[in-house]
């Protein structure tokens, strides 16, 4: 069910005239601005992102992993009434041979990745997935940074079902990517040594 806006729907000019320094989404008729990540966060974005788009994000036939996908970072979609700004998100080139030409997408993506932050946790788990679904993804991961934690969604009747579950520091392939052998201590953010004190 989607919930209610509370006053007049907001647009995508309400999207436009946000603070440049905030990601702006509208969720049933919402605007919702929220900060920018924090390092953790994008580290662990930045990094799969080049571990699933280095060997998915290939035209058939280029050399250097299975190709088949177009993946972008932070790419701003059209659904509906809705528009999401997702961490990553995938199309198969089969539905998406090329990537057009313009500020936002209006076709939803194959696969989806949000990675949860304490300020967007509510939206990635309960309002996003909803929409997403509503859509046809047919796959949501969710990492969690602070607890090392993926989690593969996958879309079944149209509800979202846990396909698989990863915590720690464990190489694992995980679905629709599970051809290439992904290293999550990778992603997770390190904290610098304690500075010694004379």
């Amino acid at each position: 069910m989607s919930a209610p806006a509370t006053g007049p729907e907001a647009t995508y000019q309400d999207v436009l005239d946000a603070p440049a320094h905030l990601v702006a989404e509208v969720l049933d008729g919402e605007l919702i601005l929220s900060p920018r990540p924090a390092s953790p966060h994008a580290q662990v974005s930045s990094l799969l992102g080049i571990d699933v788009g280095g060997p998915f994000h290939r035209k058939p036939g280029d050399p250097g992993g299975p190709g088949g996908w177009i993946i972008l970072d932070e790419p701003e979609l059209h659904l509906g009434r809705h528009i999401l700004v997702p961490d990553l998100a995938g199309w198969r080139r089969e539905r998406m041979p090329w990537l057009p030409k313009a500020a936002f997408l209006t076709l939803a993506p194959d696969w989806v990745c949000e990675i949860l932050s304490p300020a967007s946790v509510r939206l990635d788990r309960i309002r996003k997935p909803r929409i997403y679904a509503g859509e046809g993804v047919a796959w949501l991961w969710l990492v969690d940074p602070e607890q090392h934690t993926l989690e593969v969604l996958r879309l079944v009747e149209g509800a979202w079902t846990l396909h698989q579950a990863f915590e720690g520091e464990e190489k694992l392939r995980a679905d629709p990517f599970a051809a290439v052998e992904l290293d999550p201590g990778r992603w997770w953010f390190e904290e610098p040594p304690a500075a010694e004190v004379p």
